[in-house]
């Protein structure tokens, strides 16, 4: 099992598996399917939890482009739940279009908090 700053994940164990991954991949698409972001246009990553500090920093390091993007689907997501209907079903987020945008750069920012911290915990000895 892998611990990044998104939580524990099986997924690469999995996705190297090609038995493993072809009986789990099915129940993945239901899964998202099922949860209903997509039905409001919802990318997964926009549903990180942004009061956590390393999500706000990487949210920071989005382009002028993917911060207006971002912003366009939370603003036209909330409008569909005050409506209490989702989208029509042409503009749902399709499977290929659900990419994790934001997910590299907090793991950037994951690892150079990890090196920062090594870094400020170093203890040099003299010989």
């Amino acid at each position: 099992m892998v611990f990044g700053p998104l939580g524990a994940t099986l997924a690469p164990y999995v996705q190297s598996s090609r038995s493993l991954s072809k009986w789990v991949t099915p129940f993945a698409h239901w899964y998202a399917n099922a949860a209903g972001w997509r039905k409001y246009g919802y990318k997964y990553d926009d549903l990180l939890v942004e009061e956590n500090e390393p999500v706000q920093r990487a949210l920071n390091r989005l382009t002028p482009a993917e911060k207006y993007d971002r912003a366009y689907r939370l603003k036209r997501a909330c409008q569909q739940s005050v409506l209490h209907a989702p989208l029509p079903k042409e503009a749902w987020m399709k499977a290929e279009e659900d990419v994790r945008y934001l997910a590299p750069h907090v793991n950037e920012v994951m690892k150079e908090e990890n090196e920062r911290a090594k870094w400020d915990h170093m203890v040099v000895e003299r010989k």
